[in-house]
């Protein structure tokens, strides 16, 4: 059994484990792997480089094209040898780099061979990875890939994880992305679509993932009325039951986001003000990831803080408390740091009265608990 970790866990792994120790992600494909490992690295200055091992045919796409070279023996001798031209990867400068190899279980068996050495030696054709270069796999996981068995040799030289990132880590991505508001909502709503069901995957019939539904996001931020040919081009993304459930969504519910509530309060708490508590649940969410991953003006900021306000004070003295009992617990998990933040900067009074609903549960359940003990005796 692999251990399980998510985004943020990944992160934290990728910092403990030195360089000298090979890592394997195992996970579906189109969940962000790359793009994780690439804006990690990058921001420590370090160089990614992926290689996608199963569109490799031959061993020379990984260790360089052999040639022969004149070198002079101890006599003075001119002898011939053959040396491999360093492929296009390879640093030349020295620099430490994150050689990522993708599609590590898809390979053809040469091309695996090659890899042996290179995760026990950090060497290709004689030639050493600079010291300090980290080295990380990605193996496809599911009945709908074409795999290759690896050898138990190298799957013993890697520390080996499936890579599940939750549905939260990727909303609050979608947000900071600025993916359409429709796509979010619809995948908050319904998180198991977000990366589909592959068990039923036959030849060409697509399912959706995560990459396809940014690519829905690209299509709807053009759209405002979904006419029949939108409906084919995302049934083309993500399928054809997703794409039905995803534009229904679209088509009858009208919603109202965190980032309408906050800087349009007055025109947008009429329609809040029907809102059932799941409908509240969602909203809440949406708030906490508009405060995390928005950019604001001062202005925006003086906006937000009052209407951030007012719809606390709302969820308090409307009879909304297991709403305002959620908004809570999304901000006692911690998950949102910068929206915390956000509240002890520009918005303290709204986090006292959060810290203060805490307390009162807390007592009440104190309480209870009590009571409970009592009528056992």
């Amino acid at each position: 059994m692999s251990v399980t970790i998510n985004i943020s866990e990944l992160k934290q792994t990728l910092e403990l484990i030195p360089s000298t120790q090979n890592i394997m992600l195992v996970g579906k494909h189109g969940i962000g792997k790359s793009e994780i490992l690439t804006n990690h690295f990058n921001a420590k200055g370090m160089k990614v480089v992926t290689l996608f091992l199963g569109q490799m045919a031959d061993p020379g796409d990984i260790i360089g094209i052999p040639s022969k070279v004149e070198k002079m023996d101890a006599k003075g001798k001119a002898t011939s040898m053959t040396d491999f031209t360093p492929p296009y990867w390879f640093p030349q400068d020295g620099q430490p780099i994150v050689l990522f190899l993708d599609e590590l279980n898809r390979a053809r068996p040469e091309i695996l061979q090659t890899v042996m050495d290179l995760t026990l030696n950090r060497k290709l054709a004689g030639k050493s990875l600079p010291k300090g270069s980290y080295l990380i796999s990605a193996v496809n996981d599911g009945e709908e890939y074409q795999l290759t068995d690896l050898d138990p040799a190298l799957v013993s030289r890697f520390n080996i994880f499936e890579f599940k990132p939750t549905v939260e880590e990727w909303l609050n991505w979608a947000a900071s992305e600025g993916l359409d508001d429709r796509v979010i909502n619809f995948i908050q709503d319904n998180p198991t679509w977000l990366d589909g069901d592959t068990s039923i995957y036959k030849g060409l019939e697509k399912s959706p993932d995560r990459r396809a539904w940014k690519r829905v996001s690209d299509i709807m931020h053009k759209v405002d009325t979904i006419q029949d040919i939108h409906k084919r081009i995302i049934a083309s993304i993500v399928g054809v039951g997703a794409a039905a459930a995803f534009i229904q969504s679209a088509q009858q519910r009208n919603i109202i986001t965190g980032k309408d509530l906050l800087l349009k309060y007055d025109k947008t708490m009429k329609t809040v003000e029907k809102y059932q508590l799941h409908e509240f649940a969602i909203l809440n969410e949406s708030v906490f990831r508009f405060l995390e991953n928005a950019t604001l003006t001062a202005r925006e900021k003086k906006t937000v803080a009052e209407s951030l306000g007012k719809y606390v004070t709302y969820l308090s003295e409307n009879d909304k408390r297991e709403a305002l009992a959620n908004f809570t617990n999304i901000f006692e998990k911690g998950s949102y740091e910068k929206a915390v933040s956000f509240m002890v900067v520009n918005a303290i009074d709204v986090y006292d009265m959060l810290n203060e609903f805490v307390e009162s549960l807390a007592i009440f359940s104190s309480k209870s608990s009590k009571s409970k003990t009592k009528a056992a005796c």
